[in-house]
Parts: structure tokens; C-alpha cells; sequence
């Protein structure tokens, strides 16, 4: 297995990155903001479930 394999995302995120760049530049911004709102709602989410499962640890 190459470095390159091992750091890739499995969730599709390279195949969504390549398909928005090929898009032209007002459509790419817009996929682009999208793309930002849905993942930061990911970490967030992922954020509240670890402080859920620290304060239920104690």
C-alpha cells in the first residue's frame, strides 16, 4: 500500500472534490460552500457525541 492510498478519505470525498472542479467557477463556489456546511455539521455533531460520552464516563 502506497502513502497515497493510506490517506485517502473511503467516504467519497475525493470523487465529490473532483466532480465539483470540474464545474465552472459560480457553481463550484456554491458546491464548495456545501460542502464546507455539511462537514462542519459532521464535526460538530462528532464534538457533542465525545462530550456526551466524557461527562457520562465520570
Amino acid at each position: 500500500m502506497t502513502d497515497e492510498t493510506t490517506s485517502a478519505p473511503t467516504d467519497g470525498l475525493w470523487s465529490r472534490l473532483r466532480l465539483i472542479e470540474g464545474q465552472p467557477l459560480a457553481a463550484r463556489a456554491d458546491a464548495y460552500s456545501s460542502l464546507h456546511d455539511e462537514l462542519s455539521r459532521r464535526l460538530d455533531s462528532g464534538a457533542r457525541a465525545d462530550q456526551r460520552d466524557a461527562s457520562g464516563s465520570r
